[in-house]
């Protein structure tokens, strides 16, 4: 018989997969740190910088104030801290260096023209010799950004404005020839794997692509607790037809147990028996790239919450703001804060709150105050400010004051 899920006891599983399950006690150091990326197995690297950007929020929304240093280290150092590694994980991604094998099949395909933008690979077709000259660039000058390769070119109305450099580079990049050895502001600068990874890393033999699939797919499940095959395939970018066939391969294996979740129409899947905590006593601002809820069918099946990005949406049409971040407390998403870190006025603004059906109480009111207070303090922020004119904002000011 199949066991069946309550949603309450899917929402804890998933909370306690993802590291909220215990709150973090006193100071905490690189291993740590790098216990947490661990679990999510990505961090999703996006360009906005509304609040801060998006790979460092996960980590603070977990673990609370962390020097920033040290996910850089953990990154982009060229010693014995670099432990992560930049790739197409779900999106453009920081992962454990573990999971560099893991995606070789994927630069493969890349080379193949599979998987990657229909321009990008159109380009990897047309501009070899072109690719060729800038590998060779990079060989010889070692970690080089687009823009010290484009002799002053910029794009013109091509694919987002990239120039030819530009292209190659990240043709480069997804069929694993240069990797990114760092970054100077948000620019990535690309070097050889060689020069940058591991010897033993790269050195390791080979794995088929169901066999790195599976192990994929595995991880995923392990990150979400529950969830359905179109979640579990989605948290790695698999393809549909990949993902089917490995998870048929794991369920024979009894690598994971297929549950019902109450209220899902799909099957929902667990890595092993389910463990299920009492209960998530946990308080945190979301980053709209946060792996609980990049999946936003998921997120809504979950947490009867639905989140959708207004960034690109015309202002007169927003409904909740332009960098929106959910507010989980007591097991649900509770409310959304559009959300701006004013760094000339050192300042956090919240441009809008708005709550959840049935709304918060004083202890959550409280707790989401704490969380501002503590994210302005962790960004070098002096103060919290409401532009809100809802009843909500009022009270919650009462609460900051």
């Amino acid at each position: 018989m199949t066991p069946t899920l309550s949603l309450a006891q899917a929402r804890r599983l998933a909370l306690s997969a993802q590291g909220f399950a215990r709150a973090p006690r006193g100071e905490f150091r690189h291993r740590q740190l790098l216990a947490q990326i661990d679990r999510l197995g990505a961090l999703q690297i996006d360009s906005v910088n509304a609040v801060v950007r998006s790979h460092y929020l996960p980590l603070f929304s977990r673990l609370g104030p962390y020097d920033q240093t040290l996910l850089e280290q953990a990154a982009w150092s060229q010693g014995r801290h670099r432990s992560l590694f930049e790739y197409w994980g779900h999106e453009a991604s920081l992962l454990p260096l573990e999971l560099y094998p893991l995606l070789r099949w994927r630069m493969q395909r890349a080379r193949n023209g599979e998987g990657i933008y229909k321009q990008l690979a159109l380009f990897g077709r047309e501009q070899q010799p072109l690719i060729r000259q800038v590998l060779q660039a990079v060989r010889e000058q070692g970690a080089l950004g687009a823009g010290s390769l484009n002799q002053g070119r910029m794009g013109k109305g091509g694919w987002w404005g990239w120039s030819a450099e530009k292209h190659a580079l990240e043709w480069l990049f997804a069929v694993g020839e240069v990797t990114v050895a760092g970054r100077r502001g948000f620019e990535r600068l690309y070097d050889l794997p060689e020069r940058v990874l591991p010897a033993d890393l790269l050195e390791r033999p080979e794995l088929d692509e169901t066999q790195a699939q599976r192990q994929l797919l595995r991880r995923a499940a392990q990150a979400l607790g529950v969830a359905t095959e179109k979640d579990l395939r989605d948290y790695f970018r698999l393809d549909a037809a990949d993902s089917q066939a490995r998870l048929a391969e794991l369920l024979e294996a009894g690598e994971v147990l297929r549950v019902q979740v109450q209220g899902w129409a799909q099957p929902a899947y667990c890595p092993g028996e389910p463990k299920i905590p009492r209960k998530v006593e946990v308080s945190a601002l979301l980053s709209p790239f946060d792996s609980l809820i990049w999946e936003r069918a998921r997120t809504e099946r979950l947490f009867d919450f639905r989140y959708r990005l207004e960034i690109y949406t015309p202002q007169h049409k927003r409904v909740y703001g332009y960098y929106v971040l959910p507010f989980l407390h007591a097991e649900r998403l509770a409310a959304r804060l559009d959300l701006r870190a004013e760094r000339a006025q050192r300042r956090l603004t919240v441009h809008a709150l708005h709550e959840e059906t049935p709304g918060l109480d004083e202890q959550g009111l409280l707790a989401l105050a704490q969380n501002l207070r503590a994210l302005a303090s962790w960004l070098g922020l002096e103060q919290v400010q409401l532009n809100c004119p809802s009843t909500a904002a009022a009270r919650l000011r009462a609460n900051l004051a």
